[in-house]
């Protein structure tokens, strides 16, 4: 495989906790599927988990070169566990789209998170050429 871009991006969680006290299930539901808003209000410091998904679509949409609009929104990427709980995006709807028109096979990501700061990573990567 060659990769199609990189991303990466660091999220204040305070701004996130901010934003959820402020806009509540608003601001929730315009940028997490029900599953991540399951996943995340299950945990003992939900803005940290929101945090790093929210990272996490960023970094996808910087790696696709697009940023969130025209071609990825919000709801399009979900971050879900894989098999041995690794996180890894499920695509849909116009960024999965925008995906198969530019050869993209698989985007791996990598998020963590501080008591202050959560990160991610993502990798786009489309077949190798000969």
């Amino acid at each position: 495989m060659d990769i199609y871009g990189i991303g990466i991006d660091v999220v204040e969680v305070g701004r996130i906790a901010s934003s959820i006290a402020e806009f509540g299930d608003r601001f929730v539901d315009r940028l997490f599927t029900v599953s991540e808003r399951h996943y995340c209000s299950n945990k003992v410091k939900p803005e940290l988990h929101y945090a790093a998904r929210f990272a996490a679509k960023e970094a996808v949409a910087k790696a696709l070169g697009t940023g969130i609009g025209k071609d990825v929104g919000w709801l399009d990427m979900e971050v879900v566990r894989g098999d041995n709980g690794e996180p890894t995006m499920r695509l849909t709807g116009k960024v999965l789209d925008f995906c198969r028109q530019h050869g993209i096979i698989e985007i791996k990501i990598s998020l963590t998170h501080a008591q202050e700061y959560a990160a991610a990573n993502a990798v786009a990567l489309v077949e190798s050429r000969p």
